[in-house]
């Protein structure tokens, strides 16, 4: 389950961003997911998937405030060195196509 995968290595790089009661919260869910995830009750499988999405938002929060500003991508019109606001510099130009044959007779 993706979920659960994705979750698990945000837990391991970024589980130290949240305190113990949260971290335990997340274990905790991601261990009722994997022993739902061994029967076919797919009701328990999806309120088990709703409970860890549940107890993972605040290790999300958490990286998301963590990260800095200015990270490439951020905001309308952002240059790829992560400046906000800045515009690339778009140069406009036109072009001819050259044809080798008209080169050869001329």
């Amino acid at each position: 389950m993706a979920k659960l995968h994705s979750t698990e290595k945000a837990l391991s790089e970024h589980g130290a961003k949240v305190g113990e009661p949260e971290r335990k919260a997340i274990e905790n869910a991601m261990a009722d997911l994997k022993e739902a995830l061994k029967g076919t009750d797919a009701d328990a499988i999806k309120t088990k998937t709703d409970a860890l999405m549940q107890a993972s938002m605040k290790l999300g929060e958490a990286m998301y405030k963590s990260q800095p500003e200015g990270q490439p991508g951020d905001g309308p019109g952002a240059a790829p060195g992560g400046e906000p606001g800045k515009k690339e510099d778009v140069v406009d130009a036109e072009f001819t196509e050259v044809d080798d044959d008209k080169k050869k007779s001329a």
